[in-house]
């Protein structure tokens, strides 16, 4: 349940937003959530900020020194690939690496969807393939691996946002019989409103996409 993920009081990147001077426009925002995409350079500092409960996705490896509401400073390291659940808080932050930091940072806005359950639960159907790094009462998030050529059985989602890791091509045959052609690039973001479908990866390559699902 908390594979990949790490918990902490704070929000790594809402200050990243305010940092750029609001020049930095959401790739997704609607009634619930604002999704950031955010890159801070080697060594660059981030003065602490209030921020929203958040779910984040790490682009690339991550070290950097974080100051809470204690005062405390820490290091921090994760890999690529990582998701982490953050309450709301306030936190600094200081990139100690030599690289670059992407993330993908999915804040939460007051308002809840509180979408019905779903009946064809793809843990449950595929747990395999479908594996819970994190959850609690506003969110699921879900790693999906899609080995080639491995249809999904069919399974539902409640809305969520989706973080591609890797490049992928799938198929997803809705529940109205349309079949939807998905090729996408590592890094990429997409919403998806409540969805039944089949997913099949028709590339050669195992890919792999977070799944963050609203509650």
């Amino acid at each position: 349940m908390h594979r990949g993920m790490w918990r902490l009081s704070g929000c790594l990147w809402l200050a990243f937003a305010l940092h750029t001077a609001a020049a930095q426009e959401p790739e997704i925002e609607n009634n619930w959530v604002r999704v950031l995409r955010v890159h801070l350079a080697p060594g660059e500092r981030v003065a602490r900020r209030p921020c929203p409960p958040s779910a984040v996705v790490y682009l690339t490896d991550v070290r950097e020194r974080v100051t809470g509401d204690d005062g405390k400073a820490r290091e921090v390291i994760r890999k690529a690939g990582e998701t982490a659940y953050l309450e709301a808080s306030s936190r600094s932050e200081e990139n100690l690496s030599d690289r670059p930091m992407d993330a993908v940072v999915i804040e939460l806005k007051p308002a809840r969807i509180r979408s019905a359950p779903v009946k064809l639960d793809p843990v449950v159907l595929d747990p395999k393939h479908h594996i819970v790094d994190f959850e609690n009462d506003r969110v699921r998030i879900l790693r999906t691996i899609l080995e080639p050529h491995v249809p999904s059985p069919v399974h539902e989602h409640p809305s969520y946002v989706v973080v591609y890791l890797t490049e992928l091509h799938t198929t997803m045959k809705l529940a109205d019989g349309r079949v939807v052609d998905n090729p996408r690039r590592p890094g990429e973001i997409a919403w998806r409103d409540r969805l039944e479908h089949q997913t099949e990866n028709i590339g050669d390559h195992t890919a792999m996409e977070i799944q963050v699902e609203l509650k």
